[in-house]
């Protein structure tokens, strides 16, 4: 019987990359300075976000200073000075990326019909999401689409002390339940879906076709036909197993 299913968030219930490339396109358009078209340089943004996200995720640095190593990369893109003065970095992105970020989020409307007919069940599973982002900033995605009634519970690295691909067991043990019982959804296949299968709960890919880090087209896997990598394109596609 499935008691948990954990849900990713970025790539998985709201459109991530979408909302990045969105502000930054929007930023590069205003800096009359910048050194490339803003789709090249919202692709080195992507790739300052995940490099220094790593760094965050490792414990190299909190989630501000990440923030900060990002802006430091980028600003001699745009064709600006860095400053030395970790406070105006930090301005930068509250007052330059974050709020063109925010209202760039977009939820898949895949998402409430899913979690409406999860809630709806003779035996509803408990819902929660399992994300490697900031809190704040997660919980702030969730409400923006009025989607916390549907959770037990928000988790990132600051409550289980580990991030995926490695918090999995920490997050059953919170949830008070087994792997066995519990399922993971994500559109991450090697961090949601082997990861997850590999500490004992159900991994269930949901391929969005692009791949979330290149950009690219979802890779060609083996095991999808035989059911080894349970694949699905639409969070409302069957999926849940039997319970």
């Amino acid at each position: 019987m499935v008691d948990v299913i954990f849900f990713d968030l970025d790539g998985t219930l709201v459109d991530h990359r979408g909302a990045v490339f969105e502000a930054i396109d929007r930023i590069v358009r205003a800096a009359p300075n910048a050194t490339a078209p803003p789709e090249e340089l919202a692709e080195s943004w992507w790739s300052l976000e995940a490099r220094h996200m790593r760094e965050y995720l490792a414990g190299r640095c909190d989630f501000a200073e990440h923030h900060r190593r990002r802006v430091r990369g980028f600003l001699p893109l745009l064709g600006e000075p860095v400053p030395a003065d970790s406070g105006v970095l930090d301005a930068w992105i509250d007052e330059r990326y974050l709020p063109a970020f925010a209202d760039a989020w977009r939820c898949y409307p895949d998402v409430r019909p899913c979690l409406e007919a999860l809630k709806r069940l003779p035996r509803a599973p408990r819902l929660a999401v399992l994300t490697n982002g900031d809190p704040g900033q997660q919980r702030a995605k969730l409400a923006r689409f009025d989607l916390p009634e549907y959770f037990e519970a928000v988790l990132t690295p600051t409550e289980l002390g580990a991030a995926k691909p490695d918090a999995y067991p920490a997050a059953c043990r919170w949830m008070r339940t087994e792997p066995a019982r519990a399922v993971n959804v994500g559109d991450m296949l090697g961090s949601d879906v082997t990861a997850a299968a590999a500490a004992g709960l159900t991994g269930v890919w949901l391929d969005r076709g692009v791949d979330f880090v290149t950009g690219a087209p979802s890779p060609t896997v083996d095991g999808t036909a035989d059911g080894t990598v349970l694949r699905i394109e639409r969070l409302t596609d069957p999926w849940l197993p039997a319970r």
